[in-house]
């Protein structure tokens, strides 16, 4: 039995608020597969409804899964990973989370432009994998506290923001300030105490629900002091956000996650 075979292929209906984040795997190693889809199914909230083992085939699965979330290898054989993101987020509504070996600049920077939603290395423990996925499953961008730290490296190194790509998904636009351009030259307007504490663990690659934890308040309030932090800063997204943290020494590169 394949592994695109281990699991019903039955479209299902439409997904009612608090049900589970239903996940497609895509990966062209049968026992990764394996071995990811039994730490999925033994958390409540998450339920593994298909594996793919290309790229094409986790693109026809999500058509007839639909599901809330597609955790995605990159290097596939045919069709790749990033190849495989760019058309399902173009027909379809699955946040998706790169899950690859290879903490590359040039992967990373094509996942995103693809759509992904997440960047995780397969290093990551099975807490960070689910998070990451309940992370993107509630519309919010996810980066790896390593592969943030190397893209922010660059961009510290080159004095540039502009290499810090500004298509990042921010899931219902609480983190997006829209029409608003960033970089416009206006002064910054000063941030408050905690939304300092806010932007210097984004910085580190957590996730507002992280945030919230570390910080002792919901992830809601999360968002809002988020979103005031991009105001201030005159700034399009978390992703930006992270780079001035890093450009301006809030954080430094060689900080540990939280």
């Amino acid at each position: 039995m394949s592994p695109s075979e281990a699991f019903p292929q039955q479209a299902p209906d439409p997904a009612a608020p608090g049900d589970l984040v239903r996940v497609l795997l895509a990966d062209d190693q049968p026992l990764l597969l394996q071995g990811i889809a039994t730490i999925l199914d033994a958390q409540p909230d998450l339920a593994v409804v298909g594996t793919a083992s290309s790229g094409q085939e986790a693109v026809e699965m999500a058509d007839r899964l639909r599901p809330d979330v597609i955790c995605m290898d990159i290097e596939m054989p045919g069709v790749d990973g990033i190849e495989a993101t760019a058309q399902v987020r173009g027909t379809g509504t699955a946040e998706v989370i790169m899950l690859t070996t290879f903490n590359r600049e040039d992967y990373l920077l094509r996942a995103l432009q693809a759509g992904a939603s997440g960047f995780l290395l397969k290093t990551a423990s099975p807490e960070q994998l689910a998070e990451g996925i309940r992370t993107v499953a509630a519309g919010e961008a996810l980066l790896a506290p390593e592969v943030t730290r190397s893209l922010i490296r660059r961009a510290v190194s080159s004095g540039d923001l502009s290499s810090v790509p500004s298509s990042v998904p921010d899931g219902d636009g609480a983190d997006d300030l829209g029409g608003r351009k960033s970089r416009t030259g206006a002064a910054p307007d000063p941030l408050s105490e905690r939304e300092v504490e806010v932007l210097s663990l984004a910085a580190r690659g957590l996730s507002n629900a992280e945030i919230g934890g570390q910080l002792f308040i919901g992830a809601e309030t999360v968002k809002t002091h988020m979103s005031r932090v991009l105001a201030k800063l005159h700034l399009r997204n978390r992703v930006e956000a992270v780079a001035y943290a890093y450009q301006h020494r809030i954080v430094t590169p060689d900080a540990d996650p939280a």
